[in-house]
């Protein structure tokens, strides 16, 4: 199993970026899904996750201006983000907890990361 993230970027302050994670490989099933990120000098930390049955969750610094949603039918799961700040520059891990096809239990699973930059 693999997550593949895109849509990183550069992009000034109060702009928007849409950020990919698809997964791929013998999948059974996916539950969890989030986005987490790690700026320089700092510990990775939680963004926002999304249930299989859609509820969310947010990092309280990005409600109201971050969305998760995510399409099943394709293993991906999205990060919406709307009046991007500098303190967001940061690079970003998509995360999920997958069952691999013929398999019980869930696994975690952590994408590359791609770099989000906001600066004018």
């Amino acid at each position: 199993v693999q997550l593949q993230a895109s849509g990183g970027g550069l992009v000034q302050p109060g702009g928007s970026l849409r950020l990919s994670c698809a997964a791929s490989g013998s999948i059974g099933s996916i539950g969890n899904m989030g986005w987490y990120r790690q700026a320089p000098g700092k510990q990775r930390e939680l963004v926002a996750t999304i249930a299989g049955d859609g509820s969310t969750s947010y990092a309280d610094s990005v409600k109201g201006r971050f969305t998760i949603s995510r399409d099943n039918a394709k293993n991906t799961v999205y990060l919406q983000m709307n009046g991007l700040k500098p303190e967001d520059t940061a690079v970003y891990y998509c995360n999920a907890r997958v069952r691999r096809r013929g398999w019980v239990l869930y696994n975690e699973y952590w994408g590359q990361g791609t770099q989000v930059t906001v600066s004018s």
